[in-house]
């Protein structure tokens, strides 16, 4: 009763909200307006959920495995993964969203072209940066070693790494086909074949861990086959469709024009993904200096599962309203893009009420599930409610980014998440968690510190956005990214009446 009634006032306070951002002209038409949005970010919006979920149960399913294999083998895995998401999966993610606004308003302003020869120079941008990716894999001790000096979890997590390239690889091309076909509100295939590959996923680990011996190298190889899977079921799925388009129809090899803008929003994209991953890595480190540093870093490991969990709600949002706002802004439609972007934001808000209220309801088994120490259970307990109001701010500044990626403007995306993580929330961690002696929950208050001046700082980018300006932009935009073809539009001009 009481987390209803809290709900349906958040609700009721942000429907006025929702009324004073979009204007005077429009509020009688705003429940009708309000709803259609809603259903249209829906049908985007809840496939891709079910992919994410699908993607974390498959990490969770390799940490399983992983831990059959030994305390050990579990530590060095989870060391090489985080490594991995530092150099390489946060790299990967970033810079594929800067097809985002490319592809989104060329898919508004039906450019057909624009949006095939995007996707290929992407997927050849991602494979060019594996190359130094991989390198720093292939060397990793060194880099390891000044952190984690026992042999007897170096070796385990030099072998996940290893086995971990050609997963590498396949996400540089999974990335770019998932954001080519989103762009065409084609969401379903890619959570069918996730969910296929997540139900070969738990055979396949088995037989290559214990049936076949492999150990580590068997649980990265398995994830590695996961994601191939899912890359080969899309590329099936893309042969044999007749409602989208073939990202191989027209030139093969993409011309020099479109190359400047796409680098332009991909680097300020992988800035913004990596400094926020990079974050909870250096809160990780910091928990190592902590009285109890044992206890601490277990109990980090075990709220990024939660945020982990969490974060997947937002992220899909995010996503669904980045291509919202695109397709309108290259439709040339500047009021269906604020009010998507609107939309998008007050649903953001009810997440993150809804996550907060979730995260404190499980304060006190949610550690269970995990270990059985009582000073690793008493730390989760304390910080799950720290973590709940953080995943508050957390919700607008996900579901903000994608505003700022569908509106081609990833750098102040970037510069937000700079100034919040590492110029207010290291700083707060620093002193609360050190000279303050708070310890623990000190780290955790300048994570609440960095989210909450980064829900601030996003709101006030979002509502300074001129969308008049911004149709204009994409419209210049969309024309200097690509050239011209013969490609044959008719292959989706049945799907793409917006």
């Amino acid at each position: 009763m009481v987390v209803s009634r809290v709900l349906g006032l958040a609700c009721m306070c942000k429907y006025y909200t929702l009324i004073g951002y979009l204007g005077r002209q429009d509020r009688q038409d705003v429940p009708f307006l309000v709803r259609n949005e809603l259903f249209i970010l829906y049908e985007i919006v809840w496939p891709v959920v079910v992919t994410g979920l699908l993607l974390y149960s498959r990490n969770q399913v390799s940490m399983l495995f992983l831990g059959q294999l030994g305390t050990a083998q579990l530590a060095g895995g989870s060391i090489a993964n985080a490594f991995a998401n530092i150099t390489g999966y946060s790299v990967l993610k970033g810079l594929s969203a800067g097809m985002e606004p490319i592809c989104g308003q060329a898919y508004g302003a039906r450019q057909w072209p624009v949006l095939n020869q995007t996707v290929q120079k992407t997927i050849l941008l991602l494979l060019a940066a594996t190359i130094p990716i991989s390198l720093l894999w292939l060397y990793m001790e060194p880099a390891l070693l000044l952190c984690y000096q026992k042999p007897e979890i170096l070796a385990p997590a030099k072998e996940y790494i290893l086995f971990s390239l050609p997963d590498l690889f396949a996400q540089a091309f999974l990335h770019p086909v998932r954001i080519f076909l989103r762009t065409q509100n084609i969401t379903m295939p890619v959570s069918v074949c996730a969910t296929a590959s997540l139900i070969l996923h738990i055979p396949i680990s088995y037989f290559l861990v214990f049936s076949m011996g492999l150990g580590v190298k068997g649980v990265a190889l398995a994830s590695s086959l996961n994601t191939i899977n899912i890359n080969l079921g899309l590329i099936g799925y893309m042969i044999f469709s007749k409602s989208c388009l073939k990202p191989w129809t027209g030139s093969l090899v993409p011309g020099l024009k479109g190359w400047i803008q796409l680098i332009r929003l991909a680097v300020p994209s992988c800035i913004g993904v990596c400094l926020e991953w990079w974050w909870y890595e250096v809160m990780m480190v910091l928990c190592g200096w902590l009285v109890n540093p044992k206890a601490s870093v277990a109990s980090f490991g075990i709220l990024i599962q939660m945020t982990s969990l969490i974060y997947v709600f937002p992220s899909s949002l995010g996503m669904g309203l980045s291509t919202r706002v695109s397709h309108e802004l290259g439709a040339g439609r500047p009021t269906q893009a604020k009010l998507a972007s609107a939309v998008g934001i007050v649903v953001s808000m009810v997440c993150g009420i809804t996550s907060c209220l979730f995260t404190i309801s499980v304060k006190d088994v949610w550690g269970q599930m995990f270990n059985k120490d009582p000073n690793i259970l008493h730390l989760t307990a304390v910080a799950l409610p720290i973590i709940g109001i953080c995943e508050m701010g957390n919700s607008i500044q996900t579901v903000g980014c994608g505003v700022l990626r569908g509106s081609a403007k990833p750098a102040i995306g970037a510069h937000i998440n700079f100034v919040a993580f590492y110029l207010i929330g290291l700083p707060v961690s620093l002193l609360c968690a050190f000279p303050f002696k708070l310890g623990f929950v000190g780290l955790l208050m300048g994570l609440l510190a960095a989210q909450a001046s980064c829900a601030c700082f996003m709101l006030y980018a979002i509502c300074t956005i001129d969308w008049g300006g911004q149709v204009e932009k994409a419209r210049n935009f969309t024309e200097s990214s690509g050239e011209k073809s013969d490609l044959e539009a008719s292959l989706i001009v049945a799907e793409c009446a917006v």
